[in-house]
């Protein structure tokens, strides 16, 4: 196993190829679209390699204090569908926990900084 580069790493070096080397030589507009839309899949993928797994876990603690549910709500994320599904199913039925707007934007920031970080760093 190696420790560098890591997959993170990688995928920026892909992305910065084909940013720097492959789309300056591109003529195609539609082959020229479909090379931006992979570097921005692989920056993606980057920040979700980097940050996933620690934004998980607030978003995790966040939906845990919503819905009253004490103590780690699972350090990997996986309790995390079942948070989502169990604030969905309150939201369904008319009766959203107290702080539910608050908590639901910090979510979508959380999921912003791995699709679209140019987003947030706009509205700072």
């Amino acid at each position: 196993m190696t420790d560098r580069p890591d997959p993170g790493e990688l995928a920026d070096a892909v992305r910065s190829f084909l940013e720097g080397e492959i789309l300056p030589a591109l003529q195609d507009p539609r082959l020229k679209f479909r090379a931006l839309v992979a570097a921005n899949a692989l920056g993606i993928l980057g920040r979700d390699l980097l940050l996933g797994a620690e934004l998980d876990r607030e978003e995790a603690r966040l939906l845990a204090g919503l819905l009253g549910q004490g103590g780690d709500p699972g350090a990997d994320g996986r309790a995390l569908p079942a948070l989502n599904s169990e604030l969905c199913r309150k939201i369904r039925l008319g009766d959203p926990p107290e702080g539910s707007l608050p908590a639901l934007r910090r979510i979508a920031e959380l999921k912003l900084a791995i699709a679209s970080p140019g987003y947030l760093e706009k509205r700072s």
